[in-house]
């Protein structure tokens, strides 16, 4: 049923839903969680990851690159956008979220490191992307896959 002049109740509104897109990346390194984190947690060591110029802001409230941490990141001639860290877990997890300046909404990434049995390191990285602009998703979507997918050999050297 419709009401005048707007929706009706039962009527989803679709102004406000976007459609995430997941980015899910598993490696697995031979340098243990502990370098390999360290090496991640820096943010400066991201711009290799996201093919981004990567400055950092503001460090963490109790660690440097831990929760409140910011960095800004600017990919080519687009705006810059900022990060912040809300979860760190040292050798463990890092969770950021987009805090200023995208066109994403609800993005938020999530690094998990855990040994594996020959001593080293099994990286899974998820990232949740959403737009309310059309198609910005997918494209940002498919470029992070491609850009993490090619970094983490050189992770793997530069740990």
């Amino acid at each position: 049923m419709r009401r005048c002049g707007g929706r009706s109740r039962t009527e989803p509104d679709t102004l406000r839903r976007v459609r995430a897109h997941h980015v899910h990346v598993e490696h697995d390194f031979a340098k243990p969680p502990e370098r390999i984190f360290a090496h991640l947690a820096e943010h400066e060591n991201l711009a290799e990851v996201f093919g981004a110029k990567v400055t950092r802001l503001r460090d963490g409230a109790e660690q440097r690159n831990g929760v409140a941490s910011v960095r800004q990141l600017q990919i080519g001639p687009l705006p810059p956008f900022e990060e912040t860290v809300t979860e760190f877990v040292p050798s463990e997890r890092i969770v950021y979220r987009i805090t200023k300046g995208s066109p994403l909404r609800g993005h938020v990434g999530t690094m998990t490191f855990a040994p594996t049995p020959s001593g080293g390191t099994r990286f899974i990285y998820d990232i949740r992307i959403a737009s309310p602009i059309p198609g910005v998703a997918p494209i940002v979507h498919a470029s992070l896959t491609r850009s993490i997918e090619r970094a983490l050999p050189l992770v793997e050297q530069r740990a």
